[in-house]
């Protein structure tokens, strides 16, 4: 079975890969290599033995998508491509709504008109806004999304529905995750955000490694035990594996389908720097800012539904994630090259 990532030299797209291939699947990956590098598909190939195929090419763009299907005849789809900074949402929306939607509805047309009908889409736990309740759970309202960001996933899961709705042939699994983090246990693959990183851990790498002078902790003034935000961290590694998982739920003509996946723990910002230190046997500088627009106090989720049907349960701690993390960056001062 031939999947193709779009997105697929991304951080989550390219230990996704590796998952996929371990797991006898043949791998197409797309990019446009705008906040990814080409070097990452050389390091898949090491870390898995075998090499993707890979284009570089704009998933927005019709015709040489298209062609990529009729060459490559993929059997399904992972739908990574887009943008994912919520503060980079907040002040340039536009650009959000333009590029996640105009991406998201063009692969849906060159798949309808190659007959590929099998999709997983990478949703993101802020589709939840500010929770209902917690822990979150797949029947929670997911229209309250409290940026540009959420909203773009909002969108595009609706779009996949009333697709669904229209062509009864197409299965489609919404994956809502919350906090990837985390690097392959090789330290060959990992987080490599260009420009000031938009999350914590690669943030407390950078600052640990030497690029930043200090964590700058947006906020301690929420209405947590700490004052700081709280997330649930998943390890990337279990995330891919949670992919491929949905995959196989594809094969059995599921429909549209929905899951939440994430470990169903919350840990606050401060207990996060207090795990890396631990890990790193390090002590971080660190400074209290304003607190970032757009973030919600808490979220965490429920992830018993994907562990029933999915048959899927994250593994991995927040130590192995800031471990992972560490060995990753040290190893890689300046990222991929």
């Amino acid at each position: 079975m031939k999947i193709l990532l779009t997105g697929g030299t991304g951080y989550i797209g390219s230990h996704t890969a590796i998952e996929l291939m371990l797991s006898g699947y043949e791998v197409v990956l797309v990019d446009n290599l705008r906040n990814s590098k080409a070097s990452v598909i050389d390091r898949i190939q090491e870390v898995s033995g075998k090499r993707p195929s890979f284009y570089e090419l704009d998933v927005a763009d019709y015709t040489a998508l298209n062609t990529v299907f009729k060459q490559e005849r993929p059997d399904a789809v992972i739908h990574f491509a887009g943008l994912k900074a919520v503060g980079e949402s907040v002040a340039d929306p536009l650009l959000y709504y333009q590029l996640n939607l105009n991406t998201s509805i063009n692969l849906c047309r060159v798949m309808n008109d190659n007959n590929v009908t099998g999709l997983v889409f990478s949703s993101s736990a802020t589709v939840y806004g500010e929770p209902e309740r917690i822990p979150l759970d797949e029947d929670c309202d997911a229209t309250r999304a409290a940026n540009p960001y959420g909203r773009t996933k909002i969108m595009v899961e609706q779009i996949l529905r009333d697709l669904c709705n229209a062509k009864p042939a197409f299965n489609v699994a919404l994956l809502r995750y919350f906090n990837p983090a985390g690097a392959h246990p090789s330290a060959r693959l990992g987080e490599d955000p260009t420009g000031v990183p938009n999350n914590l851990v690669p943030f407390l790498t950078q600052v640990a490694v030497g690029m930043r002078n200090e964590l700058v902790v947006n906020g301690d003034d929420y209405p947590t035990e700490d004052g700081t935000c709280i997330r649930d961290y998943i390890h990337v590694q279990d995330l891919a594996r949670g992919h491929v998982a949905a995959i196989r739920k594809l094969e059995k003509n599921c429909g549209l389908v929905t899951y939440n996946l994430g470990t169903g723990k919350g840990h606050s910002v401060k207990e996060v720097v207090a795990a890396f230190e631990r890990a790193t046997n390090q002590h971080l500088p660190k400074t209290i800012g304003p607190r970032r627009e757009g973030d919600v106090p808490t979220t965490y989720t429920d992830p018993s539904l994907a562990e029933r049907e999915l048959e899927w349960k994250a593994e991995l701690t927040i130590e192995d994630i800031c471990r992972d993390a560490w060995q990753w960056q040290d190893a890689n001062p300046t990222g991929y090259p």
